[in-house]
């Protein structure tokens, strides 16, 4: 039974996004996007800006309600659940700008994004119950052996205040792992980096695919990382799936080509 229920949802998709539309007032965000990705693949979304790459992120992560359309991971319907539920449902993003907290250390950002994966509540936490405490070690841990994945051993105490952009990129990375998803949204994670960073971080996507078993969900305008990372790419533009396909397939579409470059007069 097992096997045939993971046969299924490798058939039909791990993620799937089915004709989802977000409006805002009169304008239409998403309209009718639909696309599927399945297990351990990265789908890198692309298109020109306002495209609704963003509102679509949202809309995964549990930001936005949709007003129509279905999003499902592994079969569960995801629109269903609460916020936080989404999160424990196996979804973790990072953002486009950075939200760690600069007084703390590195490894106390990374911690807390095992926080909905915590049984013992504040108030064991704050009376130091038995339970709390191990529950404490056991996440602190996780969190030292992420940071020594992500090459940031070295700043466990450091506090985030201070540090270079490319290594916060990380850092906010590592926050996401904290929470074990099974499908990782990574919001813009080239912006600001350096070209070398680029590079880097792209070898880092594919590392963690392989050795965590991720599903991977990328937002990026740097063509170059999206291309060189991705199994399959899905083009928006004004809200509508223009291109989907393997990135040589995609980087060929004429749909696509217009909607970066436009058409001649």
């Amino acid at each position: 039974m097992l096997a045939a229920m993971l046969e299924r949802v490798c058939r039909v998709g791990f993620l799937v996004v089915d004709d989802v539309v977000v409006t805002f007032g009169g304008v239409r965000a998403l309209d009718g996007a639909s696309f599927a990705v399945e297990v351990s693949q990265i789908c890198g979304l692309i298109g020109p800006n306002g495209a609704g790459k963003t509102s679509l992120f949202n809309v995964i992560s549990g930001l936005y309600r949709p007003d129509a359309g279905r999003v499902s991971l592994a079969g569960q319907d995801i629109l269903a659940l609460p916020a936080n539920g989404v999160a424990r449902a196996g979804i973790a993003r990072t953002f486009q700008n950075l939200g760690l907290f600069a007084s703390q250390s590195v490894l106390e950002n990374v911690m807390l994004g095992a926080y909905h994966r915590t049984r013992a509540g504040f108030l064991g936490g704050m009376l130091r119950l038995p339970a709390a405490t191990r529950e404490g070690r056991r996440i602190r841990d996780e969190a030292l052996a992420i940071l020594d994945l992500l090459g940031l051993g070295r700043y466990a105490d450091h506090p985030a205040q201070g540090l270079p952009f490319g290594t916060l990129k990380r850092v906010e990375l590592g926050r996401a792992l904290a929470a074990h998803p099974r499908l990782l949204m990574l919001d813009e994670p080239a912006n600001g980096l350096t070209h070398g960073e680029v590079a880097e971080f792209g070898e880092l996507i594919l590392q963690l695919r392989e050795e965590l078993r991720l599903t991977v969900l990328l937002v990026e305008h740097h063509m170059g990382l999206v291309m060189g990372v991705s199994d399959t790419v899905v083009a928006l533009n004004f809200g509508r799936k223009i291109a989907e396909g393997t990135p040589d397939e995609v980087r060929q579409n004429d749909d696509l080509i217009a909607a970066y470059l436009g058409t001649a007069a």
